[in-house]
């Protein structure tokens, strides 16, 4: 499943430069030109990450980082500012601020892409090597096999899809429709609601042998993979 990365920024030549060299690098990249609209399509459509320019027209990178944070959708989304503000100030309020990382303009596209990588691997660990891990479940990318503790957990490969999904998201909510266009595709019509069909044989398979829950209903908003603390 390929990382998708939406890119805010109203100078079109950086917008070909960056989008050129991230597919390059085997991204999927989504591009606007205006603030408010980024921030549309950030909630709506929630990327991997969000490479934001602090200028932009309607609403600022700033403010749109800001309402991103507030947001337990796009809360924990990976956030890198694209500026030309090079001040320290500048440097620590965009930090401050919630992105994860700031790069100054003009900048290496090749930089960006390590930064990126860098960024996906501090914020989703698990994606550094084949096995997915959160809590004592152990998914293995290459064999397919989902353990929990010392019990082997059997999957549907939909199942298996939805599991590996959360647990590279851990702690990120995502709405019916965000599950859909993520583990059956953009291009697959499916009824929203067979979501919770698959979600119910997933918890069940998930807490056969007992344990706590990790699969966590949240009203009026989806569902997230999250341990209580």
């Amino acid at each position: 499943m390929k990382t998708r990365i939406l890119l805010v920024e109203d100078d079109e030549n950086i917008t070909e430069l960056v989008r050129y060299n991230l597919e390059r690098a085997g991204y999927i990249v989504d591009c606007v030109a205006d603030g408010e609209e980024g921030l549309y399509k950030a909630t709506e459509e929630t990327p991997d990450v969000i490479l934001l320019d602090w200028m932009l027209p309607n609403l600022s990178g700033l403010e749109i980082c800001r309402q991103l944070r507030r947001n337990s959708t796009t809360a924990n989304v990976p956030i890198i500012m694209l500026t030309a503000r090079a001040d320290e100030p500048d440097r620590i309020r965009g930090l401050e601020t919630g992105a994860d990382d700031y790069m100054v303009k003009p900048f290496s596209p090749k930089e960006l892409v390590v930064r990126i990588q860098a960024v996906l691997r501090r914020v989703r660990p698990a994606l550094a090597g084949h096995e997915l891990r959160f809590e004592d479940i152990a998914l293995d990318n290459v064999s397919h096999r989902v353990t929990r503790g010392d019990n082997v957990i059997h999957l549907g490969p939909t199942e298996y899809r939805l599991l590996r999904h959360f647990m590279e998201n851990p702690g990120r909510v995502f709405s019916r429709e965000q599950l859909l266009d993520s583990v059956w595709g953009r291009d697959v019509y499916v009824e929203p609601r067979t979501v919770d069909v698959h979600i119910r044989r997933l918890r069940k398979a998930v807490n056969e042998g007992g344990g706590e829950d990790y699969i966590r209903t949240v009203r009026s908003a989806g569902y997230a993979l999250d341990a209580k603390k």
